[in-house]
């Protein structure tokens, strides 16, 4: 049968018109480069936290891995480094990738003391760090330490048996202080009866709750501190405050006893004592922040305003909750003759300027916010780290921490893989050329 001239020169003009689309396409991929992620977890590009981090490092970064280019048991180790680090280089191109085969080259391993296969050395502002384990998480926060370049000293108060920011007891702070280690902060604990003062260098001091009586020298020594211009994070549980009523004071801090109690947490499954929040108000330490966070066995903060402080919200949780007097037994009900209804207060932040310099305070109404029992819920490690940050002055280095990719490879037999190619490779493109010929003989007949 034959095809009609026609038709024959409107397939060639369709023809053509394909050709100069596929030219145009080809030309506007090489000017424009674009990349769209449709992985389920995105494990593709990066978190929007690591691309934060990236923007805060100005200058190259350089990464040295010593990798052979074949290892026996993992194979090819170069390429998949190539690959991942190709993510980091989309949002920072200044990022330098140089491989050295410790095999070929032993004295330049040797001599950046390289002890395994596949380590990567990180250099950046003269200062570097190794890593072993190469995935979003270490590689990200190996640069946040790095972009911290004063290692600056937190001090915690010690001595009347306060929460530990290094101890491993369900309420102890231990978690949150590796945290913060992680980020290239200094941890030290401080007792203020040993000390003279609290030390010069010290960029902020941490207080939780302490469950001995502090003598006055000591809280004489906290207020000087405070005078002096001295930033401090102070996590409040819903207990006498032993000796700490003068520090309150000077904060304009009105404490009464009472719970925050949250019917949105007995929906979840939680304790009513659990208090949740998951909207901020506009604060440097929150700025786009998103993650629930979960204050147990909180106590609202209320505060006299005065031209001494400025105020500013930090969280506010409960809001179809109340603050009962005490703990709730059996079913929880507001009762209007004796609770306060919600929102309530459970994070603060004060500042002034004293002695030419920015003082920031934190107060959290909830010590167990960050204690090593709860801070994994929700986003209480981030929104703790946030407040560090802020109080340390470092602004610009509030992020969120970057996600865990969950493990989607999928692992195949060697049968399965067999199948997948014979079918691919043989089956499929012998039924389109049968198809094809099908088509053709019609055509003929």
């Amino acid at each position: 049968m034959k095809i009609p001239p026609t038709s024959a020169k409107l397939q060639g003009l369709l023809l053509a018109a394909l050709l100069a689309m596929l030219v145009t396409l080809g030309w506007f991929a090489s000017q424009h480069h674009r990349v769209w992620d449709w992985t389920q977890n995105t494990a593709n590009s990066l978190s929007p936290a690591s691309v934060d981090v990236l923007k805060q490092l100005k200058g190259k970064i350089a990464l040295t891995v010593f990798a052979t280019e074949q290892d026996a048991e993992h194979g090819d180790l170069r390429q998949p480094v190539r690959d991942f680090i190709a993510l980091y280089q989309r949002y920072k191109t200044d990022i330098a990738l140089t491989f050295i085969d410790p095999s070929k080259q032993p004295e330049l391993a040797r001599q950046a003391g390289a002890q395994m296969n596949g380590e990567m050395l990180v250099e950046y502002d003269g200062r570097h760090e190794r890593l072993t384990t190469l995935n979003e998480q270490t590689l990200t926060s190996l640069l946040l330490r790095l972009a911290h370049r004063k290692n600056q000293l937190i001090m915690y108060v010690d001595g009347h048996g306060e929460r530990k920011l290094d101890g491993i007891a369900n309420h102890d702070l231990g978690e949150f202080g590796k945290r913060l280690t992680q980020n290239g902060f200094r941890l030290s604990p401080l007792n203020l009866t040993l000390a003279q003062d609290v030390p010069d260098n010290a960029k902020l001091l941490a207080i939780s709750q302490p469950r001995a009586d502090w003598m006055p020298g000591e809280v004489e020594k906290l207020l000087r501190f405070l005078e002096h211009g001295g930033n401090v994070l102070w996590l409040l549980d819903n207990e006498p405050l032993h000796g700490l009523e003068p520090l309150a004071e000077k904060l304009g801090l009105v404490l009464t006893p009472g719970y925050v109690i949250d019917p949105a947490a007995v929906e979840q499954r939680a304790p009513a004592t659990w208090a949740l929040a998951s909207a901020y108000p506009p604060h440097a330490t929150t700025r786009d922040f998103s993650l629930i966070t979960v204050f147990p066995f909180a106590r609202a903060l209320v505060w006299d305003e005065n031209e001494s402080w400025k105020h500013s919200v930090l969280v506010e949780a409960a809001p179809r909750g109340w603050v009962a007097p005490s703990l709730p037994l059996g079913k929880i009900a507001f009762d209007k003759s004796r609770d306060t209804p919600g929102p309530a207060v459970i994070a603060l932040a004060l500042s002034r300027n004293i002695n030419e310099r920015d003082q920031r305070i934190v107060v959290v109404g909830s010590g167990s916010f960050l204690a090593n029992s709860f801070s994994g819920n929700g986003g209480n490690l981030d929104l703790g780290t946030n407040l560090i940050n802020w109080l340390a002055a470092e602004d610009a280095l509030i992020v969120t921490r970057p996600r865990a990719v969950r493990d989607d490879n999928l692992q195949l037999s060697r049968t399965q893989l067999t199948t997948i190619g014979t079918t691919l490779l043989l089956v499929l493109p012998l039924l389109l050329a049968g198809i094809g010929g099908w088509m053709w003989w019609r055509r003929r007949a």
